[in-house]
Parts: structure tokens; sequence; C-alpha cells
């Protein structure tokens, strides 16, 4: 039987009936815009991750480039940030007329290198983006000892960590705010888009809820120019319902990954987890240098998999202004040579994972 990547819809059936009631009861209240589910997601989100202030928007890459605003950052500023993630971290850069720098990762938890940031830092740097790629948070403490006591803000961009903690705080609570995406794959996963920001400072939370409607509280009255960049109440009330669930969830991924790490750790680089980290698993991601022929294995065994990332930000056509070429960030393009994801899900069985070590042993061995 086939094995996917991430399937969606095993959780949906088991949650099918506590989500429509919860749609039917939003439905007869129509309050669809900012109403109480996402009123309600907002204070539960601040809960969770320990910050005063949680604020919904559209999707999760709206959720950095209104966060980046209401830090400050405009037109001329640097952001620094890796290019081994998804484009949304660096196209919100780009939104505000900023400019990316994009540094090389560490090789053992592929997120940003602490003395890669130190060499990019200038007079015209405003703010860093630490990704907590994977699941795996960044090395936060390093990050400020590196910024010391410069002008510069941190958002962190945990669309890929929801519940993960560094030194036992939950990231998103981190830096000067955090960003969050609720993405239908994501370990906390809308039914389509959603994010989140979230932040200790009241002047940001402020500045966040004008601009995701339009520069305005008070209706009509418009004070910035902004977005429109609402939360869905439906979406909302979804995510209510999957966050009781979360912490449960996220430790069946490590239980996966324990069970991934005890077949293959003698055959690939298996993930690695920090000692001050606790690891969410949005991904279980491998490495080897034969890894096109573990791919051509799973692909006929019928097994999802996923590169992530084949091509780095800073090769990609759309960021070509940078002039960066092959060679730039030796970690990075090494990484995008040797990743590869295996199935990871909450509800995946033992025997799907000894199926998948099995086709990932027999390609190598």
């Amino acid at each position: 039987m086939a094995i996917p990547l991430v399937d969606l819809r095993i959780q949906y059936e088991e949650l099918r009936d506590e989500v429509m009631a919860a749609f039917e009861e939003a439905l007869d209240g129509m309050q669809l815009v900012l109403g109480p589910n996402v009123q309600g997601l907002e204070a539960e989100w601040s809960e969770y991750c320990g910050v005063p202030h949680s604020i919904g928007v559209a999707n999760g890459t709206e959720a950095l480039a209104l966060a980046l605003r209401a830090l400050g950052v405009g037109p001329g500023d640097e952001v620094i940030t890796v290019s081994f993630t998804f484009i949304a971290s660096i196209e919100c850069v780009y939104y505000l007329g900023a400019r990316p720098v994009l540094v090389d990762i560490d090789p053992e938890t592929f997120c940003i290198s602490p003395e890669r940031l130190a060499e990019a830092i200038t007079p015209r740097t405003r703010a860093v983006i630490p990704i907590h790629l994977y699941g795996h948070p960044v090395d936060m403490d390093a990050i400020s000892d590196v910024i010391g006591d410069r002008d510069i803000v941190v958002l962190e961009d945990a669309a890929q960590a929801h519940g993960a903690r560094y030194k036992g705080a939950r990231v998103g609570s981190l830096g000067d705010a955090g960003a969050f995406s609720f993405y239908l794959s994501k370990n906390l996963a809308a039914y389509g888009e959603g994010g989140m920001v979230t932040t200790a400072n009241d002047e940001v939370a402020d500045i966040v809820r004008k601009l995701r409607v339009h520069g305005s509280i008070e209706k009509y009255r418009h004070e910035l120019i902004g977005f429109n960049s609402r939360l869905h109440e439906l979406q909302a009330a979804v995510l209510r319902i999957k966050l009781r669930r979360l912490d449960d969830w996220n430790e069946a991924r490590r239980r996966h990954a324990a069970r991934y790490d005890e077949q293959l750790a003698d055959i690939v680089t298996i993930p690695t987890t920090a000692d001050w980290a606790t690891h969410v698993y949005h991904v279980y991601t491998i490495r080897s240098p034969r890894r096109d022929e573990i791919a051509e294995a799973l692909t006929a065994a019928d097994i999802g998999y996923a590169i992530h990332y084949r091509i780095p930000a800073h090769l990609q056509e759309a960021l070509s202004d940078l002039g960066m070429g092959p060679g730039s960030l030796p970690e990075t393009e090494r990484a995008a040579d040797e990743v590869l994801s295996l199935p990871m899900y909450p509800e995946l069985t033992d025997d799907q994972i000894d199926e998948v070590c099995a086709v990932v042993r027999g390609a190598l061995l």
C-alpha cells in the first residue's frame, strides 16, 4: 500500500465530527470576520507560546511581512537570513523594499550559522530572521550574542516549528516577534492557509493589528496603509480544535523520528537535535550523497518523499539580483544536494516506518 509523505485525510477523519460542529456553530453565529474563534485562538496561542500578543493573519508569508514592517524595516534596510529555506522567508523582505542578505547554515541543524551572521552585519543591517527549520530551533542565545547592543531586531520564522522549545521556552517567544504559518501540511494546520504573529511588544502588536485590516482598528478610520490579511473564522475554528492535540501529535513525531533513527543511523546522516532543543519534526530529513538512489527506490515502492530544498534561494532566478552564484554558500549547496525528507505525520504507523526504512536500506546496501 502507498505511504504518503503526509496524510491529511487520516487526521481529518479523526476530527470530522468536531470540526463540522464547530463550522455549524460559527456559521450560525455569522461573525465571520475576526470573530470569536479568531479571538479565542489568539488568546490560546498566546498562552501556549508564552507571549502577551498573538495576532491572526491570512497566511505565514504575510505574518512575516507585517511583523517586519511593524518592527520598522523599510526601504534601504538589510535583513539577514539564510538561503536554505522556502522562498517566503525572503520574499517578505522584498515586499518592504529592503534587501535580503543571505548567509550559510550550520550543517548539523540546518539553521543559521552564528559565525556567518557575524560576518554579514553592516551599518545597514536592521533585522535578522532566524528560521527554525524542519522543526529544530535556532540557537537564539548565540544570535543575541552576535547582535549585542546593535539596533537590530530579531523576527523568528517559526513556520515549521509549532511547539518547539529552545532551552524550555517556546519558539515565537524568543525574538522581538515571531511568525507562524498554518498552511495545510504544518504541525498545526488549517484547511488551507492561516498565519499568526507573536510578540511581547505592545506597539508592534498594535501596528500588526492595524496592518491586517487596511491600517484600521476603528471601522472606516485608517491610520496606516495596510493590507487585507485577516485570519478566517472557519480556519481559526479548525486550529482551536487541533491546538488541543498539538503536544500529543508532536510527541508522536518524536517517537517516529526515534524509530527512523534506530534503523537508518548506520547508513545515512540522521537529523541532529541539540541538547538545548526540543525538536518537533515538521519533516524528518536525512542526508546522503546517494540521495537520488534513495529517491528512485522510494518512487518505485510508492512511498512519498520531498526534497526541502533542491534549489537554494540564492540560486533561484527570482533572486538573481543578489548576484550569488554557485559556490557562494557551500554548506547550503551541499545540503541541497544531499537532503531528503521521509514520510512524517502523527498517524504514521510503526509498520509504515519499518517499510520505509527497508526501502532506504535496500537502496544503499
